[in-house]
């Protein structure tokens, strides 16, 4: 990838952030009856520092199959919302515990852990109410409100956080680590919402049949090789480019794909799902070359 071509894909993720943060903003700013201190919880959370790689990834699919960038930010709005609730309710004590996210205080360490709970579950429900609510077309918002509800849910997001969490107990009784089961951990962790704003965004750019199987295989190889990555920065990189406490997976016993295969093996099944992804991309057409750009723009992601 060129410098000029990293440069365009850097500045297409930053756009879709700003329309998303946009968007999101009027929404919550509508909310004048709710808590302020609820209110407060959330914004600390969704509009802090962060990389809005899930609407990106709806706004840059809906493009690809023919779409405009504003077809797509209902999606793009409910996706972060589920991502940062996700990242709320992950840092607390019984999760993660983590005192850092984005590289300041994770949201409990602010507003304690009950408003820190209360703040995930709001944004939650509300990333559904607004698709309710946004979406003109009844049709496409139920099939949104369906992508994202089982991407979220007991075989999506949150089943592959019951693994993650539960793997050291699983280990420490003599359960066999491998690459099938840890494929399985991350395509639901992390994967499944990442695959869904693939498929998320698609839906709102009208797309056919045909071309939403590519789009699926695409957000399955992209969430992959994603979830591969964080691996290796959690091993590579200093807590300063995190934003986190680095070499923490490793410390609490977490199945990822240094502890089972090593750096360099990782690197090499990384290089694998970035080719796949690629190719399945330029298979959409030149309105995909964003999508290629973005896959090519993983590896070199520090944090």
């Amino acid at each position: 990838m060129t410098e000029t071509q990293t440069m365009d894909i850097s500045q297409a993720i930053k756009s879709a952030a700003e329309q998303t943060d946009a968007f999101l903003r009027q929404w919550v700013n509508s909310l004048n009856q709710a808590p302020p201190l609820l209110i407060e919880s959330i914004k600390y959370s969704l509009f802090g520092p962060g990389k809005r790689i899930r609407p990106a990834l709806a706004i840059l699919s809906c493009q690809a199959v023919g779409g405009k960038a504003e077809d797509a930010l209902p999606a793009a709005g409910a996706l972060e919302l589920i991502h940062c609730f996700s990242l709320v309710h992950d840092d607390l004590p019984a999760m993660d515990d983590d005192d850092l996210r984005r590289g300041r205080p994770t949201n409990h360490k602010i507003y304690g852990e009950a408003v820190a709970i209360l703040a995930g579950d709001a944004m939650n429900t509300m990333a559904f109410e607004l698709l309710a609510a946004k979406v003109s077309d009844p049709v496409l918002g139920q099939k949104l409100i369906s992508e994202l509800a089982a991407a979220t849910g007991p075989v999506g997001m949150v089943g592959g956080q019951v693994l993650d969490t539960c793997y050291p107990q699983e280990k420490a009784s003599g359960s066999t680590a491998s690459l099938e089961k840890l494929q399985r951990i991350h395509r639901m962790k992390t994967g499944a919402l990442i695959t869904a704003a693939c498929r998320m965004g698609a839906l709102c750019g009208g797309v056919d049949g045909a071309r939403l199987q590519i789009i699926d295989a695409l957000g399955r190889s992209i969430g992959l090789a994603f979830q591969i990555v964080d691996d290796l920065l959690d091993v590579t990189a200093s807590d300063e480019q995190l934003g986190k406490r680095a070499g923490k997976d490793a410390q609490i016993g977490k199945l990822t794909y240094p502890v089972l295969l090593g750096v360099e093996e990782t690197r090499r099944h990384l290089a694998q799902q970035q080719e796949i992804a690629e190719k399945l991309a330029a298979k959409l057409g030149p309105a995909a070359e964003p999508l290629v750009l973005f896959v090519q723009s993983l590896a070199k992601r520090d944090r």
